[in-house]
């Protein structure tokens, strides 16, 4: 059977607001209603969420009641409070720089490599003792998710296998192996495995 990584989608950015406790966008909400109507979100037997705001959102959305959404501290996103709100600018250019040096922290950052050991354990952690008969949805966010993807995949922390703007992406992979199975793609769009 397989995972889920599923990112949360547009969010209401609002620099006055810890970024922990933004909310999705109407575009986000939207976007998340679109992927609860798909067949794939009718046949996830379990959601696993951040406990940010947004990821809570979005997992909530795409389960539609079906199942009851857990959380999980450990998978929220790489610790930027150290610098607070940047601009958009500004942040990618922060992003390309905590990728480009993952052992190093950028301005108090959370290093990548410790964000990627934090959200590994966190998955794994989850997935003790899950029946791997049934499909389940890891919902958070794209730094930590590119983490997770570059890890399972064997390859070295890069930004080159980070999802494409806007968030609201999801990859898959097998349970049994790990394996990535598909590549970030709009939740909305995926057909299933």
């Amino acid at each position: 059977m397989f995972a889920l990584y599923i990112t949360h989608p547009q969010v209401l950015i609002d620099p006055a607001v810890p970024v922990p406790d933004w909310g999705l966008s109407e575009r986000g909400r939207e976007r998340a209603l679109l992927a609860a109507a798909a067949e794939w979100a009718g046949g996830i037997g379990r959601f696993v969420a951040s406990t940010e705001r947004k990821a809570i959102e979005t997992a909530d959305i795409v389960s539609a009641g079906r199942r009851p959404v857990e959380t999980d501290h450990a998978m929220g996103e790489n610790d930027r409070s150290a610098t607070g709100f940047l601009p958009p600018d500004a942040f990618e250019k922060a992003a390309d720089w905590f990728f480009a040096h993952p052992e190093e922290s950028f301005h108090g950052w959370e290093r990548a490599v410790d964000a990627q050991a934090r959200i590994v354990s966190a998955v794994e952690r989850a997935l003790t003792g899950h029946d791997p008969a049934i499909p389940v949805a890891f919902v958070g966010h794209g730094g930590v998710g590119t983490l997770l993807k570059c890890h399972l995949k064997g390859t070295p922390i890069k930004r080159d296998g980070d999802q494409p703007p806007g968030g609201g992406n999801l990859f898959a992979f097998r349970l049994a192996d790990r394996a990535v199975t598909c590549d970030w793609t709009p939740m909305e769009s995926w057909k299933g495995m």
